[in-house]
């Protein structure tokens, strides 16, 4: 089977994307595929599991009982985060009831503060605003306070609160898919573009994964692509980004164009790899070391983005 076609053959998440993103479909056949990821496949399963507390697992970012070794990937925030990974359309009635449940009814664990009114750590409002965003809430609170913890470097770190003056790709990312997001939902707007054109040279200064002072690899971790890749950073999933916000081929981005390169298969195929640990609402594929249509239509579509395919 050819990698097109085993793409194909698929959840209609990836199947949609699919369409869009490397075969350059008709709009009427994105739509199409994409109105059904509402109703059957992972988008389907993971609506199901929507709490009559309007949450998932009982809580915002961590679910009210559980007892699996990692973090948790149940709660509400990462399931709204999944949902808008598999794109799911945010129009659809079914989607908008449950997005409204968890606004009326979902509060931070911290300080018991409203869901879409975010929390104090940039790494989850930043995830917060991209949620938001995505699904019509209303986030300018928090897209300000994320505006005003821009850091001197041009990127954005957790631990700023606990005294850290350097930024964090982890949060970085974060903030900014967030960020474009919102940029996205509000046709524009002056000041979050100059911030996230910062937080692009912040990232592209390290060349996606190096230290600005020695040049030396900060994490082998970032060279292994996973899926879904949660709040943790890696070059695929920057690049993704770099591609989503339309941002134009940088010679910066040569290595880490060339790892995702290196890592296409005889097939040419993708794998899973570096699965962060923890509990899901839903295994996505076989498991690490095998074949993986998210990676593979993500690299596939980098790759074509910035002239590489």
């Amino acid at each position: 089977m050819d990698v097109m076609t085993w793409l194909l053959d698929s959840d209609p998440a990836i199947r949609w994307q699919v369409l869009r993103d490397l075969m350059d479909a008709p709009a009427e056949a994105v739509s199409a595929e994409r109105s059904r990821v509402a109703t059957s496949g992972s988008g389907a399963r993971v609506l199901d599991l929507q709490g009559a507390d309007g949450q998932w697992e009982g809580g915002a970012y961590f679910p009210e009982h559980d007892d699996q070794p990692g973090q948790p990937w149940t709660a509400t925030a990462f399931s709204l985060q999944f949902l808008r990974e598999l794109g799911i359309d945010p129009v659809d009635s079914r989607v908008q009831g449950a997005v409204e449940r968890v606004r009326e009814n979902s509060h931070w664990e911290y300080d018991g503060s409203r869901f879409f009114d975010g929390e104090v750590e940039p790494c989850i409002n930043g995830l917060t605003v991209g949620i938001g965003a995505y699904f019509g809430m209303r986030v300018e609170g928090i897209v300000e306070r994320l505006l005003g913890e821009q850091m001197a470097d041009g990127g954005w770190n957790c631990e700023a609160e606990n005294g850290s003056v350097r930024s964090s790709f982890h949060t970085t990312l974060a903030v900014l898919d967030g960020l474009r997001e919102y940029e996205d939902a509000v046709d524009g707007n002056d000041a979050v573009t100059v911030a996230r054109l910062r937080g692009h040279e912040y990232l592209l200064d390290r060349y996606l994964m190096r230290r600005l002072s020695t040049g030396g690899l900060i994490n082998e971790q970032w060279l292994q692509f996973s899926f879904p890749p949660r709040w943790h950073y890696d070059v695929l999933s920057a690049l993704d980004y770099f591609r989503a916000s339309r941002t134009s081929y940088d010679p910066r981005m040569d290595e880490a164009l060339a790892v995702v390169e290196s890592k296409r298969g005889t097939d040419g195929r993708w794998l899973l790899e570096n699965t962060h640990p923890g509990s899901v609402h839903l295994e996505m594929e076989d498991g690490d070391g095998k074949p993986s249509r998210w990676n593979t239509l993500r690299a596939l579509r980098v790759l074509r983005s910035f002239g590489r395919s």
